[in-house]
């Protein structure tokens, strides 16, 4: 079941979401707007191949971190970045990161797959920001890029893999 206003509001409550630092402006009728922080990964020029030889890929040796406020996307280009929020599940509750319309109409994708947050994460939230549009566009850290969206989950679970209490992309 996704929560909606008053439900989000109880669960922020009682701490079965925390949303570090919120804005309770940003809370709308059934999602959660999060900003952009100013932490990115780009991809290495001159990269021929990443091997997808098991399970874990490590991004960090075909990409460079960089921080800045104002980044450029080319078409056809994907980074990473990250949210500015810490974000903490209770282990009954789950979620989905989901791109906001006003950027999708340009093409701006922030996340590529990977939108389902896991029951009883505490972490930043990786983004795959891919520019599927006509022309580079510019993102400034701070702006509310994507929105979370949260359900109850059926029974009770907890997430404890590699990317529990992540804080870079």
């Amino acid at each position: 079941m996704i929560l909606t206003h008053d439900e989000i509001i109880k669960c922020l409550q009682d701490k079965s979401i925390i949303i570090d630092p919120l804005d309770e402006k940003r809370i709308g009728p059934a999602s959660v707007d999060v900003v952009l922080d100013n932490q990115f990964r780009i991809f290495k020029a001159n990269q021929s191949e990443i091997n997808l030889n098991s399970d874990t890929v490590d991004t960090s040796k075909a990409t460079e971190l960089i921080t800045t406020d104002t980044i450029t996307i080319l078409p056809g280009q994907t980074i990473l970045g990250i949210t500015k929020e810490t974000i903490t599940l209770a282990p009954h509750i789950c979620g989905w990161i989901e791109g906001r319309s006003r950027f999708a109409r340009i093409g701006l994708m922030v996340h590529i797959s990977s939108g389902f947050m896991q029951p009883g994460i505490s972490n930043k939230q990786v983004l795959e920001i891919f520019n599927a549009g006509p022309m580079a566009i510019t993102v400034n850290a701070g702006i509310s890029v994507c929105q979370l969206i949260f359900e109850e989950a059926k029974g009770s679970a907890s997430y404890n893999g590699q990317f529990q209490h992540q804080q870079t992309p």
